[in-house]
């Protein structure tokens, strides 16, 4: 499947082909506190099959494998982009908050649960509203 993607300010703009059953949820401690949010969806990507253009800030921070790992995101923005091994990538890891096709792209599983909040499960039980 081919998407397309941007950072919020559209400083940085790209587009793949994915798998989409490939798509994931990872809940760990990282994912939480780079995102700002309680879990990332990720999809990966071949390096060959990823065309970025505009130029990425990149923060390396080391897994807890002890795997450096290249993160990705706009310098202008902040948007998070993706992530990548920090020596030679073959593969990225596109964050779906800033891909297009978003909607589209359900989870097929998650990793990290361990540390998954509680309350997600609980979520269609509360008071939600379309717009704010």
């Amino acid at each position: 499947m081919q998407i397309h993607g941007r950072c919020h300010c559209g400083a940085i703009e790209f587009t793949a082909l994915i798998d989409p059953a490939k798509v994931f949820a990872c809940h760990c401690t990282d994912c939480q506190t780079m995102s700002g949010a309680p879990f990332r969806a990720v999809v990966p990507v071949a390096a060959e099959a990823l065309s970025l253009s505009g130029t990425p800030k990149v923060y390396i921070k080391t897994a807890q494998s002890g795997n450096r790992r290249a993160q990705g995101f706009c310098g202008e923005c902040g948007t998070p982009l993706y992530a990548t091994s920090a020596d030679q990538p073959t593969h990225y890891g596109l964050r779906l908050g800033c891909v297009d096709e978003r909607a589209r792209l359900a989870p097929n599983r998650q990793v990290w649960t361990r540390s998954a909040m509680p309350w997600l499960q609980d979520l269609h039980d509360v008071p939600a509203s379309p717009e704010q």
